[in-house]
């Protein structure tokens, strides 16, 4: 682990999300119970190294497309996760110096580490606001520090909306989020496809003793997106979403997304 952690209580004993997910990225900061549950989970689902990969992946193009084609100078990056290479803002900030981006997360790993994530270009802001996906209020009041909420922003929810795990609940928080942001907004999100192997890795995900996760459906994740313009490639495979020419799609991946506008 690295520095930062004396004053928090980490639950070592305990894999959190953001550990977990660490793990399969090949970070460093995860304790025992994350790599046995990360170890475990790999056995069980054996593309789940893939999926974290492809997710990491999709948000590097889509804030990209965003700072850059779509002009987008605000990010709300929701169930930030530990700090990795090319975190949110410094893609967007590589395209536009003055993006101004703020993490939301509240796994305590993240806040130990949140300081990584307040660098920023002079013309441009971070910052880092603890709070639970789940609270809307809390959520915006804080980003509202960083953000002008009455200019679009473009909404962030990378493999974090499946912690409601319900459906209907899901789709109603997302629609909250997308209604209280100004028009011209956009949404990226991407969440597991549910199939019976899926469907069991959660499971086991779930009483590991971590916040359980599950998977969605695509009637789930277009409800999500109610009232917003699903431009093509639409919802699918996040690998088929703009893939790097060089690189290619790849197999189809079993993590679906997309990003969908609010009209202005």
């Amino acid at each position: 682990m690295t520095d930062g952690t004396q004053d928090l209580d980490l639950q070592p004993e305990k894999p959190h999300s953001a550990r977990f997910w660490n793990y399969l990225l090949g970070g460093k900061d995860n304790f025992a119970a994350d790599q046995e549950l990360g170890e475990q989970i790999k056995r069980e689902y054996p593309v789940v190294v893939d999926l974290a990969l492809a997710t990491r992946a999709f948000l590097g193009r889509a804030v990209r497309h965003l700072a850059g084609e779509q002009g987008y100078r605000q990010f709300l990056d929701i169930g930030t996760g530990l700090p990795t290479a090319d975190n949110t803002h410094e893609v967007a900030q590589r395209v536009a110096p003055d993006a101004r981006i703020v993490y939301v997360d509240h796994d305590p790993i993240v806040l130990a580490h949140a300081r990584a994530l307040l660098t920023s270009t002079p013309e441009g802001a971070t910052d880092y606001v603890d709070a639970d996906l789940t609270d809307p209020d809390t959520v915006l009041a804080h980003a509202a520090r960083t953000l002008d909420l009455d200019r679009p922003v473009a909404l962030m929810l990378m493999s974090v909306i499946g912690h409601v795990t319900d459906p209907v609940e899901a789709a109603a928080l997302v629609q909250e989020y997308m209604t209280r942001l100004a028009p011209g907004s956009c949404l990226v999100l991407c969440t597991t496809l549910a199939s019976p192997e899926a469907d069991a890795a959660s499971d086991s995900y779930g009483s590991s003793g971590a916040v359980p996760y599950v998977t969605s459906s695509a009637e789930t994740m277009t409800a999500m997106a109610k009232g917003l313009t699903i431009p093509p490639p639409g919802l699918g495979p996040i690998n088929h979403w703009f893939p790097d020419p060089h690189a290619g799609p790849g197999p189809d991946s079993e993590q679906w997304g997309y990003v969908a506008y609010k009209a202005a």
